[in-house]
């Protein structure tokens, strides 16, 4: 029995009784995320991970997948699924170095199924496709660079996001390094990635040793999501995370944070317990009680979240459970001060800003559109060579995007030319993507999600060439709906904030949700369930018809469709959005 398990037995009214959750077994006996990972990795009869471990290594920042193109015909071999990992970095606001990029590009070659660095909405890269064999090569390799896996995945606090381009001011710069402080902060403190996968001494613990301050003994209840963001910019969509620190300032200095939390696009198609949901702001907290902070909401989440129904395990749903007033109270007195009245601010736009932008201190940052973070070579375009050519060169750093572009930041005036001439040849810059592509995203899906129901990173480049056919019918080409397309219901290509969202539901079927904005502070609603692909571009010929006819002076297409009586708004989301 672990010792959440005891915890259950409190008297507590804001505890979830009854019986636990599988993964909170898993958790509990785990040895604090060590298993028998070791010895899977010594068994050469199957290329995956059995029983427990495959829970497990998702702490360790993986996900067991294969390839789904080639599943049916190894069914029909009797053999078993070509068994590999996706990992995906720890990188507090999306960071990293030329030496350490030149790095990554060289593993993906050498030891990926696939040969791709994916750029992902966390963040961060990701690497598809790694046998057991290279798995450990992996970790030591990101190890001898400086970059670790370590909860980047399972029930803990993810990959801290910042505003993109922190070098661009002050501001930004002291904005990255809360983000990589809180990110420390809330790590696991267990030796168990350092045992496992870089040979690291073992520790033998004694009996009841707290080695899990905040995460405690069993971790989180399920994931958790955290963000650092620089109004207007809402680029790292706030109100998809659980706990979000806006930045408020005295000019170009960071004085301290409104606190939202709340946030999360997760749901399951027939549940209507489950829906995604935007932030609450609880208030403002200065600057030297921001760790604190975090680690109250936390902690607070770890021990009042659902751990017997996973689908209702993440904080939002604590915080309709319990209330609001009720879970900020407990932050308060967790931390022993209270929240002052939120400092006003507003997010006019999300989003990055393509192209050349100059800094403060005259350096130069070039944001390059990477649609759907893929980064490969191929007959249209060498992007990863690209990328790996100005790494060669470049004296700067490299800035990832939460919507999955690559900025190459802090150029010399003297370099920017032969950069630009690089990232031209190599089509990382192109003159003819449209406003429409720039602002539109897909998730993986297929062929390596396990999740996915519907195409949607490969479905995506062709279908935006279709809506930016219908925009140009309709005379309105420069402009663009911001589109995002998921192959399942769990959220990662954040389309529950889209203007238009496409939700996967079988092969070809999506739900068509209509009505977020601009600035990303509003959940759409079901506009059509389960319908084809073609029919999307049908109604979207007609919506997008009406928009132009009847729209008032820059009213964005989310805002219309509320507006007309399309979609009805979605205010309160446990309320309204099934509702």
């Amino acid at each position: 029995m672990s010792n959440y398990q005891n915890n259950l037995d409190a008297t507590d009214p804001n505890v979830v009784k009854g019986n636990l959750a599988v993964n909170e077994r898993i958790k509990g006996e785990s040895k604090h995320l060590r298993g028998t990972i070791s010895e899977d990795l010594n068994d050469e009869i199957t290329g995956g991970f059995t029983s427990d471990n495959f829970q497990l290594i998702r702490f360790h920042g993986m996900y067991q997948q294969d390839d789904r193109d080639f599943r049916g015909e190894r069914t029909k071999q009797k053999l078993e699924p070509l068994h590999n990992v996706m990992l995906r970095a720890r990188m507090p606001g999306g960071v990293i170095t030329p030496s350490q990029w030149l790095a990554i590009d060289k593993f993906a070659d050498e030891h990926t199924s696939y040969g791709s660095i994916r750029l992902t909405t966390r963040q961060t890269f990701q690497f598809h496709g790694v046998l057991k064999p290279n798995i450990k090569l992996m970790h030591q390799t990101l190890n001898s660079i400086g970059i670790d896996s370590i909860a980047t995945a399972g029930d803990v606090n993810r990959n801290v996001l910042c505003t993109s381009n922190p070098v661009e001011s002050v501001l930004h710069q002291q904005a990255y390094e809360w983000a990589t402080k809180i990110s420390e902060h809330l790590l696991p403190k267990t030796r168990a990635y350092a045992e496992v996968w870089l040979d690291g001494e073992k520790v033998e613990e004694t009996a009841g040793q707290e080695v899990e301050p905040i995460l405690g003994s069993n971790y989180l209840p399920r994931k958790f999501k955290t963000t650092v963001v620089i109004p207007p910019d809402n680029d790292i969509d706030v109100h998809a995370n659980d706990l979000n620190f806006v930045a408020i300032s005295d000019g170009e200095n960071l004085i301290g944070f409104n606190v939202l939390v709340g946030g999360g696009l997760a749901m399951t198609f027939g549940d209507d317990s489950t829906y995604p949901r935007r932030a609450d702001d609880f208030g403002f907290i200065e600057l030297k009680d921001t760790l604190a902070f975090a680690a109250a909401v936390v902690t607070t989440q770890r021990d009042w979240g659902n751990r017997v129904n996973r689908k209702n395990a993440k904080t939002k749903y604590t915080l309709d459970r319990v209330g609001i007033e009720t879970f900020k109270t407990e932050v308060e007195n967790r931390t022993g001060i209270k929240f002052a009245d939120s400092r006003p601010y507003e997010f006019t736009n999300r989003g990055d800003k393509i192209g050349w932008v100059e800094g403060i201190d005259g350096k130069h940052h070039l944001t390059l559109f990477i649609e759907n973070g893929r980064l490969k070579d191929n007959a249209d375009a060498a992007l990863k060579s690209g990328v790996k050519a100005i790494a060669e060169i470049h004296q700067g750093d490299f800035r990832m995007t939460a919507n999955q572009n690559l900025i190459v930041a802090s150029v010399a005036a003297e370099q920017k030319a032969v950069i630009e001439k690089i990232a031209i040849e190599h089509g990382l810059i192109d003159a003819s993507q449209s406003q429409q592509r720039q602002n539109s995203m897909a998730c993986v899906a297929f062929p390596t999600c396990p999740l996915a129901m519907a195409e949607a990173e490969r479905f995506l480049p062709e279908y935006v060439t279709q809506i930016e056919g219908l925009l140009a019918k309709h005379n309105i080409s420069d402009e663009h709906i911001i589109f995002r397309v998921t192959g399942c219901p769990n959220g990662c290509g954040r389309a529950m904030l889209a203007e238009v969202g496409l939700v996967g539901r079988g092969p070809d079927k999506y739900n068509m949700y209509l009505g977020g904005n601009i600035a990303g502070t509003r959940v759409p609603k079901l506009y059509q369930d389960n319908i084809s692909s073609a029919q999307v571009l049908t109604h979207m010929d007609e919506l997008i018809g009406l928009w132009v006819a009847h729209r008032n002076d820059n009213e964005c297409f989310g805002d219309f469709v509320i507006r007309h009586g399309i979609v009805a708004e979605v205010k309160v989301s446990s309320r309204d959005f099934h509702g």
